[in-house]
């Protein structure tokens, strides 16, 4: 079975996931020298960065997902396929997947990175990832369902649904621990009268916070999360037991919860076909420094998948959205290159900078070497994100929801929304 591609004189280059490298890599190659098709097993890229506002009802799902084919509706010689890929096979130069085999000449992998639960079973049973809407939203309904439940439960129950857990201090967990102790302190007293918020407990268990930051931001977030409410445990969660409904961490103390987020960690999504040798630390696949996967002809590896290193970054880049769409650029330059018998430019990563909202007027900033925290760096943080969301449509609705939120503290949605039978 085949994809049923059209055949044509142009070479075809065949992109795995439409994430950041995904879509901006079909961004920029050139439609008069090649064909692309987009393989990804939704037809929306998501904006990843602002999934949690959607897990808080700060914001809806369509406010932050993006159409492929609306996306790339002008473009030449472009396809996508609703589709998963199954396997490569680097002889054949054929991608299998789920809806067909593809031919390609040049192959990217860009599928991103999946939740890491370390291999505990017990975790990834009761445990909410957050790597997709489709997450954010059944997150959002666990929150919203967990306090219905404080209403009826038995009192010796009531603290596993008050409490929540978040496991990771990243930017993620920080930033879902941030707005969901906001949640905590405006939204509850007017969508629950009669829970007491001083019950509910949200702690955030981790090492470190923003340890990927400078100290200064980390600092500064852990400041910030205490002034909030938000209880800082400074460990590692070993299990969960399921007949106690508690978190148990590694120094024996445990907490009672049924609703666990884990954000501790990602492994790359895996692809049959890539060579055993070609792949490294946390699965992702090693490349040269023109991003071409070790030990393969013709197929390329971009963002959360692909590990490559440079002076600076001896032990890889960082899984970061800046380093996914710059590797994607330099990809589609080099495939130009090829067409046009040019010499291959090489991957040199330029630092950004990073970010992260705590909340309403909190934030930290790392840019070009100079920190900056508090309502300064909230507002930076807004402005750089509604700029990098597609869609002035898209802009318009999240800065009015961003508007009246700030305002009001009410979110867009507070509906339990089921999937299939309850």
């Amino acid at each position: 079975m085949n994809a049923y591609i059209p055949e044509t004189d142009k070479k075809r280059v065949v992109v795995v996931g439409g994430g950041f490298a995904g879509i901006t890599l079909v961004e920029n190659l050139d439609e008069n020298l090649f064909q692309v098709v987009l393989v990804d097993k939704n037809n929306y890229h998501q904006f990843q960065p602002l999934i949690y506002q959607v897990a808080a009802s700060g914001l809806e799902a369509s406010s932050i997902c993006f159409s492929f084919r609306r996306l790339f509706r002008k473009r030449k010689n472009f396809f996508f396929r609703l589709a998963k890929a199954t396997k490569v096979d680097s002889e054949k130069k054929i991608l299998k997947t789920t809806a067909g085999d593809i031919r390609y000449d040049y192959l990217v992998v860009c599928a991103g990175a999946t939740t890491n639960f370390f291999g505990n079973k017990n975790i990834e049973k009761v445990a909410l990832p957050m790597k997709s809407v489709e997450e954010a939203i059944y997150l959002r309904n666990r929150v919203i369902e967990n306090n219905e439940e404080v209403l009826t439960a038995p009192e010796e129950e009531r603290d596993s649904y008050r409490n929540m857990v978040i496991v990771g201090g990243g930017a993620t967990g920080v930033e879902i621990s941030g707005i969901m102790s906001e949640m905590r302190r405006f939204v509850m007293p007017k969508n629950f009268h009669n829970i007491d918020p001083s019950k509910i407990h949200i702690y955030l268990i981790a090492p470190s916070i923003l340890a990927t930051m400078t100290e200064k931001s980390s600092i500064d977030g852990r400041k910030a999360l205490e002034k909030m409410g938000v209880e800082i445990i400074d460990g590692r969660v070993a299990d969960y037991d399921e007949a106690t409904h508690s978190v148990l961490l590694q120094d024996g103390t445990s907490i009672r919860t049924r609703l666990v987020v884990w954000v501790s960690g990602i492994k790359a999504v895996t692809i049959p076909g890539i060579p055993d040798e070609s792949i490294g630390r946390g699965g992702r696949i090693i490349c040269d420094e023109y991003m071409q996967v070790k030990g393969m002809d013709s197929v390329f590896a971009a963002g959360d998948m692909a590990i490559t290193s440079e002076t600076a970054y001896p032990d890889g880049h960082p899984q970061l959205a800046q380093v996914a769409m710059q590797q994607a650029k330099l990809i589609a330059a080099n495939l130009k290159k090829d067409a046009i018998g040019v010499e291959r430019g090489v991957f040199k990563y330029k630092d950004l900078g990073s970010m992260a909202t705590i909340g309403r007027n909190r934030a930290v900033a790392d840019l070009n070497g100079l920190h900056f925290n508090g309502f300064i760096a909230w507002a930076m943080w807004m402005l750089i994100h509604l700029h990098s969301i597609l869609g002035v449509r898209n802009k318009i609705f999240i800065l009015f929801d961003w508007i009246i939120n700030y305002f009001y503290f009410m979110g867009s949605m507070r509906l339990i929304l089921f999937k299939g039978k309850r």
